[in-house]
């Protein structure tokens, strides 16, 4: 019983200790990875390599596919470039297997191990190198985890078990069956767990304690690679269709290997052994180094599967878009398109899918404020209860995306965050709360022109009004232009800001201008108290929208200008 929990728990540290370390290089080189996939994929080689290489950096080739699909969803990178990322984290995943067969033997590692952990606590406890102690940290944790697995089980002699050997004897007689099986069995564990690296430590430690064979580990190793995609592809079910494609891409590309692979199966294998001189026939061979024929397989695999389809990624397109094809009807315009699928795997990566949903919720705010002056001139009754209902449509979504938003923000903010990221964070909550309200300044404007119509059906508003409407209307479009602007910046100048600022001013100005001139305009009878209301109603309205307007502004400048 204690040999079984000191395994569980070692697993867990392992899976803790990966957590850790991915989270720690994330936070600093996140931003950096994010612009470096952006700008380096131009062409299908500079894609793998991108791939691989962000891959290896944060040890995750879960966080590598959700900043691609993140990409692929705000137009960045196009699906074939994608699919070449993703190739290239297949490459870059298999660094794991060589980290813990480096760092999983050896009685030294053990000094290594706790003298990485007095470092990491001294990193921890400085400010500057808080990030890099925590990514020792989990260094350190990950090989504590693997050592202490390894160890535990020479201790358990599972080898000796006459149970042990009989139950994996069984399931290994039966030819090409008996790694079909163990491929199903990798592919469930590690869907089951979600972590490809703790059921390919288990894996190891299964080989190089002689209780599993070679040929029936690396049948599991397979079946990791498999099973490590089935979980994108459920969470990308309610995500964009390019999300969906982009993971579906993925399984395509994997299933595809290990099918080819299945057809020379042993040989390749015995290649694999060669190359580490490893006879896997031989009962006396050292069953240490079959860790290090493991970790060859697995980076020979993803290697040649990647020389093989590279040349295919075109028709693999064609193939995914076949599988999953667009919708016929206009997609919902209230569905999020970039968070929807909650691919949340790493917190400051996730960060630039609410900052691309922001962008979109602010693009949505100018769309339903562009119905309102179509909404003012409609004469006949169903084409204005049609448009009117479409406003009303689009505040319910403004006021579905808040909270939505704020609510995946907020479980961003619960994982392992950088100072910055933090503040960031916060920003974009108050954002998208100041952007709802821009929401609601649009469809106040369109029931007061309701009003108007329902209670003062055959009076309109005079041309002069009309001209004074209308420039306003101008006035709060050009700062709601200027306001998305300024929320896709990445490097913002304080003439950008100044520009908002001039145009709030103006809108102020017109409106105290166009208050004072209703009251004259009133008293000389050009038009009725009623009519003055509802203009002065509308004229407010623009102005209180674009006070929201420069709160989104404010909150966006200070974290990207020093002025």
């Amino acid at each position: 019983m204690a040999s079984l929990i000191i395994l569980a728990g070692s697993v867990a540290l392992l899976m803790y200790g990966m957590k850790v370390m991915s989270e720690g290089l994330q936070k600093m080189a996140g931003s950096k990875l994010r612009h470096f996939l952006g700008t380096m994929t131009t062409n299908r080689v500079s894609g793998i390599l991108t791939g691989a290489f962000i891959t290896a950096a944060v040890q995750s080739s879960t966080a590598t596919t959700v900043m691609t699909v993140s990409f692929v969803s705000a137009g960045l990178l196009t699906l074939t470039q994608a699919i070449s990322v993703i190739m290239g984290a297949n490459i870059g995943t298999t660094v794991t297997a060589w980290i813990m067969v480096l760092g999983g033997s050896g009685n030294y590692m053990q000094y290594v191990v706790y003298s990485a952990i007095v470092v990491a606590i001294a990193c921890i406890y400085s400010n500057k190198s808080r990030n890099m102690g925590e990514f020792i940290m989990g260094l350190a944790l990950l090989l504590l985890g693997l050592t202490t697995l390894s160890a535990n089980a020479k201790g358990m002699h599972l080898d000796q078990n006459e149970t042990v050997q009989a139950v994996f004897g069984s399931m290994s007689s039966h030819g090409y069956w008996s790694y079909l099986l163990f491929l199903l069995i990798g592919g469930l564990l590690t869907f089951s767990v979600q972590s490809s690296a703790a059921i390919m430590a288990i894996t190891m430690t299964l080989c190089t304690t002689g209780v599993l064979n070679i040929y029936m580990g690396i049948a599991l190793v397979l079946g990791e690679n498999i099973g490590t995609t089935v979980t994108s592809n459920i969470v990308a079910l309610s995500a964009s269709t390019q999300a969906r494609r982009a993971a579906m891409a993925h399984m395509v590309f994997n299933v595809f290997g290990v099918a080819w692979i299945f057809t020379i199966f042993p040989y390749f294998v015995d290649f694999v052994c060669s190359l580490v001189n490893v006879d896997p026939h031989s009962p006396a061979s050292d069953k240490s180094v079959l860790a290090m024929v493991l970790a060859a397989f697995h980076t020979s695999f993803n290697l040649c599967n990647v020389m093989i389809l590279v040349w295919f990624v075109k028709p693999l397109s064609r193939l995914v878009s076949v599988i999953i094809p667009s919708k016929s009807e206009e997609e919902d315009e209230s569905r999020l398109m970039y968070i929807s699928g909650g691919l949340l795997s790493t917190s400051e990566l996730s960060i630039l899918e609410a900052k691309k949903e922001i962008i979109l919720f602010a693009e949505r705010c100018q769309k339903m404020f562009h119905f309102v002056p179509e909404l003012l001139h409609i004469e006949k009754g169903d084409d204005f209860n049609k448009l009117f209902s479409r406003i009303e449509k689009y505040e319910n979504i403004t006021d579905d995306s808040e909270i939505r938003i704020a609510d995946y923000l907020n479980k961003v903010s619960e994982g392992r965050l950088s100072a910055e990221s933090k503040t960031e964070i916060q920003h974009m909550m108050r954002q998208v709360s100041e952007l709802e309200s821009i929401g609601d300044s649009c469809y106040n404007l369109a029931r007061t022109i309701r009003r108007k119509r329902q209670n003062s059906s055959k009076v309109d508003f005079t041309e002069k009004q009309l001209e004074h409407i209308h420039n306003m209307f101008k006035l709060a479009d050009s700062a709601l232009t200027q306001m998305i602007y300024i929320v896709k910046a990445t490097d913002l100048k304080e003439s950008d800001i100044n520009k908002s600022l001039n145009i709030e001013m103006e809108i102020n100005n017109y409106r105290k201008q166009l208050k004072n001139q209703n009251i004259v305009d009133i008293n000389e009878k050009l038009y009725d108290y009623q009519m003055g209301v509802y203009y002065m109603d509308m004229i407010s309205e623009c102005e209180k929208l674009g006070d929201y307007v420069i709160n989104v502004i404010e909150i966006a400048g200070p974290k990207k200008t020093t002025y």
